[in-house]
């Protein structure tokens, strides 16, 4: 992936069948013509889990290749893009407690997350899922593809 634009625009998403049960995670990086698209499987998580597992997975694909430039990244999981925003400056003020003073689920990846972002300008945006947008249908059938098990061909180029 050449990267020669101002700016990265990843579409992530996450995908659990029997939640948990057999997942799958996907992101797809924009820059400008350039498409790469990547995912991943875990034999046993949940949707949240892999919806948060898109992101930190792209991130780290970006640092690894050292592409250090503003990123925009899209997710249908509000939980992600709520909790990346919004949630997790009370979540590290309280100790790691949710509002209602119990422990955080999914700790170790949001910490992944915002340890990950703190490297990168991110505009976080919320994308309505299952809604046309190319992209975001495109990470849908990424991640469930994985999530069943099956082998997906990356269209990269």
């Amino acid at each position: 992936m050449s990267m020669n634009t101002k700016k990265i625009i990843i579409y992530t998403d996450g995908a659990a069948r029997g939640n948990p049960g057999p997942a799958g995670w996907a992101a797809v990086l924009i820059n400008g013509k350039d498409v790469f698209e990547m995912g991943g499987s875990s034999p046993h998580a949940t949707n949240n889990q892999m919806e948060l597992s898109a992101p930190i997975e792209a991130l780290k694909y970006l640092l690894k290749n050292k592409k250090m430039m503003p990123v925009q990244i899209f997710s249908d999981s509000k939980y992600v893009v709520l909790g990346i925003t919004e949630w997790i400056f009370g979540w590290q003020k309280n100790n790691w407690r949710n509002a209602a003073k119990k422990p955080v689920l999914n700790k170790e990846l949001w910490e992944e997350l915002f340890d990950l972002s703190q490297k990168f300008k991110i505009s976080w945006a919320y994308v309505e899922g299952h809604a046309g947008d190319k992209w975001n249908e495109r990470a849908d059938e990424i991640a469930t593809s994985f999530a069943d098990g099956n082998k997906t061909k990356f269209q990269n180029g």
